[in-house]
């Protein structure tokens, strides 16, 4: 491993004013002592205190410092999003704000990247200081990501994370997806995927941003990034699977419908009105069901050639970034 190391960190945040000095302060002790060569990004993420101010004044002190802040809150994956596109490091550590993240941490995730060959470090707070009600539903989604992945990490969640620079450059967190971010990489085609038992710290300044929404949006989307990882190319196989599904109840339900009528006349029954059974409507409801889902597939078929848009964010101010 070199002397030199060019490191990225990139810190998404939301009304953090309170910890952003110490936070930039302990990582720079860190890097020098190591003798890392390194830039912070920051990306405040429509802050509505003074995040963004001492970030300024920090800058007079720390030439590291790079930021970059949005008109309004886009969320922890926007800000991901737009912190690794500008990242130049050849490892890229993401972080939390708010100093439950030691950055103590980051000299052994660098050297598990160059020695072990990682391509991604996340970490496990493997004792919390959170609450109950966040440390069970919390255990839940990242039993439910191991199974859907294959993928065996114990905190899919966790903040601290070190990347290859490689691998951000060929992954989009897009949404809500910051959470599953090892799966995104794991699509992306990078397979050396570890995990390093690293500190959890209480919060030391301010309150959570996280609701117990987090819960329920974190499950949707975790199904979401399921049937996007296996149909995101090709939608047809799933719509259209669904939709063969409704067209062979259709069969069948017309099928019972004409056995059910001849039977009727070798009794010597009357037949009746088809409206009148209701094998009728089944067949009728399924077969106008697998005729929209086949349309909805070959929709979504159309859009997946042709969706090239990527996505902006509305930035109101940079600090110490290039255009």
């Amino acid at each position: 491993m070199n002397d030199n190391l060019d490191i990225s960190i990139v810190i998404p945040l939301y009304n953090e004013q309170e910890s952003l000095p110490e936070l930039t302060s302990w990582i720079d002790a860190v890097c020098e002592k190591n003798n890392f060569s390194v830039e912070i990004i920051f990306i405040d993420d429509g802050s509505t205190d003074e995040s963004w101010n001492v970030i300024v004044d920090l800058k007079t002190n720390y030439s590291i410092i790079k930021a970059i802040r949005f008109r309004r809150n886009h969320g922890k994956s926007a800000a991901l999003h737009v912190g690794f596109k500008e990242a130049k490091g050849e490892v890229v550590i993401t972080m939390d704000a708010d100093l439950q993240d030691s950055p103590d941490e980051i000299p052994e995730l660098v050297r598990r990247i160059y020695k072990e060959n990682f391509d991604l470090i996340s970490g496990w707070k493997k004792k919390r200081f959170d609450p109950i009600t966040k440390t069970v539903p919390t255990k839940l989604f990242n039993w439910a990501a191991r199974k859907m992945s294959g993928i065996k990490l114990n905190d899919f969640n966790c903040g601290l994370k070190a990347y290859r620079k490689e691998v951000i450059k060929n992954i989009e967190v897009q949404g809500e997806m910051h959470r599953y971010i090892p799966v995104l990489v794991k699509m992306a085609g990078f397979k050396k995927i570890g995990e390093q038992i690293v500190q959890h710290q209480a919060r030391k300044y301010g309150t959570t941003k996280f609701g117990l929404s987090r819960f329920v949006n974190g499950m949707l989307d975790l199904i979401t990034l399921s049937l996007v990882s296996r149909f995101e190319r090709r939608p047809m196989h799933f719509f259209g699977t669904l939709g063969t599904f409704m067209f062979v109840a259709s069969g069948v339900s017309l099928l019972a419908m004409g056995i059910l009528k001849l039977y009727r006349l070798a009794q010597g029954m009357r037949p009746g009105l088809v409206a009148d059974d209701p094998w009728f409507y089944i067949f009728l409801t399924a077969m106008v069901l697998g005729t929209q889902l086949f349309v909805t597939g070959l929709l979504a078929e159309l859009m997946v050639r042709q969706s090239s848009k990527k996505v902006n964010y509305s930035i109101s101010e940079v600090l110490n970034i290039k255009e």
